[in-house]
C-alpha cells in the first residue's frame, strides 16, 4: 500500500465481500420475509406463536450459539452435506445461508407490524371488487406494507455488515470468501494495526448512521405520502 493509500487491495476485497453477502441476504430475506410476515400477521393458528417464537430466536440467542449449531448443520458430517453433496460450512453459500436464518427477525417483524396496522378493511374492500387474494396481496397489501418493507430491507442489510459471531463460527477468515468487515477488524484488532481497524470501523459506524437516518427519512416520508 502506497503512503498516501486510505485503503489497501486486501481492504477493498474485504468490503466488497461484505457488501455482496449484504445484498443477496437482504434479497433472500425479502423474498422468504415477505410471505412469511404475510402469514403470521394474518394466520389464527395455534402454530403462529410457534413459527413467530422460531422467527425471533435470533434476537435473543447468542450468535455464537447460533453459529454453532450453523457449524454443525453445514459440516461435513450432517445430513444437509450428504443431500447437497458438500459441505456449506466455510463457504461463501454458507455464509449466506447463516445471514438469512440471523437476520430474518430483523425483516419479518417490520414486515409484519406493516401487515398487522393495515387491518382486515382493505383486503375486505378488494374482495368486493372481486380481486383474488394473491392479486389484493400484489395490488393492495403491499403498497400498503411499503414502509415496513423498506424497514425491514434496510434493517436487514445493516445488520448483515455488522455480523461477527455467527460468521465467524460458520465461515472463519479465508480472505476472498469469508472473510467480512468484522472478522478483518477483529484480526487488526489482535495484530495491533489500529489504524487500519480504525478506517474500517469508523466507515462502519458512518454508515450505521446514515442507514438508520435513511430509514427514519423513508419511512417518515411514505408514512406522510399515505395519509
Amino acid at each position: 500500500m502506497s503512503e498516501g493509500a486510505l485503503l489497501d487491495a486486501a481492504m477493498v476485497q474485504t468490503i466488497a465481500l461484505t457488501l455482496k453477502l449484504a445484498m443477496i441476504t437482504t434479497i433472500v430475506l425479502l423474498l422468504v420475509g415477505t410471505p412469511l410476515a404475510w402469514w403470521l400477521a394474518r394466520s389464527r393458528g395455534l402454530w403462529k406463536e410457534v413459527v413467530a417464537a422460531v422467527v425471533a430466536l435470533p434476537i435473543v440467542l447468542p450468535p455464537t450459539v447460533l453459529g454453532f449449531y450453523l457449524l454443525i448443520a453445514m459440516g461435513p458430517n450432517s445430513p444437509l452435506t450428504t443431500i447437497l453433496g458438500r459441505k456449506l460450512s466455510f463457504t461463501f453459500e454458507g455464509l449466506v445461508i447463516g445471514s438469512v436464518i440471523y437476520s430474518l427477525p430483523f425483516v419479518v417483524n417490520p414486515i409484519r407490524n406493516a401487515f398487522e396496522a393495515m387491518g382486515d378493511r382493505p383486503m375486505e374492500v378488494a374482495a368486493t371488487l372481486r380481486s383474488g387474494p394473491l392479486d389484493a396481496f400484489f395490488t393492495v397489501a403491499l403498497p400498503l406494507a411499503l414502509p415496513g418493507i423498506f424497514t425491514g430491507a434496510i434493517l436487514g442489510f445493516a445488520h448483515t455488515i455488522g455480523e461477527f459471531g455467527v460468521v465467524l463460527m460458520i465461515g472463519g477468515g479465508i480472505p476472498g470468501v469469508t472473510k467480512v468487515l468484522s472478522v478483518t477488524i477483529f484480526d487488526y484488532v489482535e495484530t495491533l494495526q489500529w489504524g487500519k481497524a480504525h478506517i474500517l470501523a469508523g466507515g462502519m459506524l458512518g454508515m450505521s448512521f446514515v442507514v438508520i437516518l435513511a430509514m427514519m427519512l423513508i419511512e417518515r416520508r411514505l408514512n406522510g405520502a399515505r395519509r
